[in-house]
């Protein structure tokens, strides 16, 4: 059962690394090069919907680690 988590979490942490340096070395710079309204709207989206992304991981991150703190039992 312990591998199956760790494989998991490993798995996760990758894919959230290449999505993360895919967008900031890839994707967000070719959006915001062309200089258009609907280009900049969508860089500034995407890096809204990443923030997002990050801040679940982190909450899911401290629930996991301490998961007396938010109340339960």
């Amino acid at each position: 059962m312990f591998a199956i988590k760790l494989t998991l979490i490993l798995l996760g942490a990758l894919l959230y690394a290449f999505a993360s340096a895919g967008w900031f070395f890839w994707l967000g710079p070719r959006l915001l090069a062309d200089g258009e309204t609907a280009d900049t709207l969508y860089a500034f989206a995407g890096t809204c919907g990443w923030l997002l992304i990050t801040f679940g991981f982190i909450v899911h991150i401290i629930k996991t680690a301490r998961p007396t703190a938010a109340g339960g039992r």
